[in-house]
This record gives structure tokens, C-alpha cells and sequence, in this order.
């Protein structure tokens, strides 16, 4: 991937390479001072994305007749101005993304990563949302007889780049092969991966797939984070099928084949001490002699 960066100071231009490389690792610069030498660049090679951090000796007119020799051409401006005047000139002329400098670094990373993709960024209250209108419409009012009108919404609601990445999860394609295939960085499939688990409510591809493709059905409610699955039956209760409690038995060691479970016998003791029964035995027979 190749970014040109257009400013006159060399530690600008330093801090947004390392802006730049979060996007791409391995990624090429251009620099150039001033319009002159960024078109002397062009003829060489073009750039992906073309970063102007704007400076007072610029102007509209010559950001209009670069763009004009390369329409095509995908361009994030840096600006401290970012009035509404500025920011619609600046539109007008094909500039995709106007980013105010006090912005936080991460967000600048993803509106550059935005502008790179095809889409356009705009910080917020740069353009009046809600123009006035003319003093000769009638506002409708909305109510139960006369509900809004519904908005129609692309499938599943990701975007069509989305929906590139999607195609290729289902073809079992890795995040390397997904940036290869579309020309993008591997960290950009990894951020619209992340952002579309989000918008599907899926916790893995797999789960992504089944949702994309209308494939939820009863066994596949699990896949969702926070998806309401099936009752599961309870221990004891009736259902459509009724668990039954099965006791216990309790183990016992088998009897030989010649025991028997009667009780056994105890040892019988003598009616007459040992040594009485000695002595009556010598008093009874005398001695003979020899």
C-alpha cells in the first residue's frame, strides 16, 4: 500500500507515516512540500490514499486543479478550520474526508481507514443537519392513522464492503486471503469483522455465516450472544419428553456361592475357667506308680 503526504514540514509529515503505518506495517510514502512536487510524485506512482495536512499558504483552488487532473484520486485533508464553508468547499472539490487536528489519534487512524475504503468523513457539526425550511412547508404529523414511512435497508444492514467480507468468510477465506483478494490491509478486515459480530449479534464466523445467510433456525439459536434458545426440560416436570428420576441403588460387593446372608455363629466359651479344669482333672485320677 502507498500513501503521499503533502506538508512542508518534515516532522508533520514523520508523525503521520507513523499514523499511517498502523494501517499498513509495510506500507510506502511519498512526501512532497508543496503542489508542485506531489504532482511530479503522481507521474510516478499513484498513491492509495493522498494525506494533506492543510497549512495557511494553501488554497481550494489549487486542491481543484489537482483533483481535476486525477478524479479518482482518494484524498483526507488535516485542517484546524473546520467550519461549515470550508468543509463544503472542500467536498465539493472531491476531497472525501475532512479530520480536525485535535482529533484523537485511534479516530483518525479509522477515518483514514474510512476514506481509503470509498467513504467519506465529516466531523460532527461541521454541516448543519437540519437545514431551515422553506416558510411554505407543512410539517406532517405522524401518529397511529399515518405511521412514517419505513427506510429500506440493505441486507442484514452492513454495507456493501461488508458484504464483500462476508462472501468470503462464507467461502472459508482468512483474514490474509480477504485483504488479498479486496486490496486491503489485513488490520482493516480485522475492524470490519469486529464491526459486523456487532451488527449481527454472532460470537465467531461460523455463527456470522449461519446469520447472513437466513440460516437461524431452532438449532441454531445458541449462536447468538443474547438469543432466548428453546425451554430445556426440567428434572421431574412433564414435557414432550417427561425425565424420570432414576434412585440410586447402593453398590454391594457379591457374596460368595457357599456364604450365605444368615449370621454366623459365635465362638462358644467354657462353662469352667482353664485352670479349674486342670486341677479337677489331677484331683480325680491319683498317680500310679511306674
Amino acid at each position: 500500500m502507498r500513501f503521499s503526504i503533502l506538508n512542508s514540514n518534515a516532522e508533520r509529515r514523520d508523525g503521520l507515516k507513523a499514523l499511517l503505518r498502523q494501517i499498513d506495517r509495510l506500507a510506502r510514502f511519498t512526501e512532497a512540500q508543496d503542489w508542485r512536487q506531489i504532482e511530479r510524485t503522481f507521474k510516478r506512482h499513484r498513491p492509495d490514499l493522498l494525506v494533506i495536512d492543510w497549512q495557511d499558504w494553501m488554497s481550494i483552488a489549487d486542491a481543484r486543479d489537482l483533483l481535476s487532473h486525477y478524479p479518482d484520486l482518494r484524498v483526507a485533508v488535516l485542517t484546524d478550520g473546520v467550519s461549515p464553508t470550508a468543509v463544503r468547499q472542500l467536498m465539493d472539490e472531491g476531497v472525501l474526508g475532512v479530520v480536525p487536528r485535535e482529533t484523537d489519534p485511534c479516530l483518525i487512524v479509522r477515518a483514514f481507514e474510512m476514506v481509503l475504503l470509498g467513504g467519506h468523513y465529516v466531523p460532527p457539526g461541521a454541516l448543519a443537519l437540519d437545514p431551515p425550511l422553506p416558510p411554505d412547508t407543512a410539517i406532517r404529523e405522524f401518529d397511529a392513522k399515518n405511521p412514517p414511512p419505513r427506510r429500506t435497508k440493505l441486507s442484514n444492514g452492513l454495507s456493501p464492503r461488508q458484504q464483500q467480507i462476508m462472501r468470503c468468510v462464507h467461502m472459508g477465506s482468512t483474514n490474509k486471503m480477504i485483504a488479498r483478494t479486496l486490496g486491503i490491509s489485513e488490520g482493516t478486515v480485522k475492524i470490519h469483522l469486529t464491526s459486523i459480530f456487532q451488527q449481527l449479534g454472532a460470537p465467531n464466523r461460523a455463527a456470522a455465516v449461519a446469520l447472513y445467510n437466513g440460516w437461524l433456525t431452532n438449532h441454531l439459536q445458541v449462536l447468538r450472544n443474547n438469543g432466548e434458545g428453546t425451554a430445556r426440560p426440567v428434572m421431574g416436570q412433564a414435557g414432550v419428553i417427561p425425565l424420570r428420576r432414576h434412585k440410586r441403588r447402593r453398590f454391594q460387593y457379591p457374596l460368595p456361592a457357599n456364604d450365605t446372608s444368615a449370621a454366623l455363629p459365635m465362638a462358644a466359651e467354657p462353662s469352667t475357667p482353664y485352670g479349674d479344669t486342670q486341677a479337677a482333672g489331677l484331683t480325680s485320677e491319683p498317680l500310679t506308680p511306674g
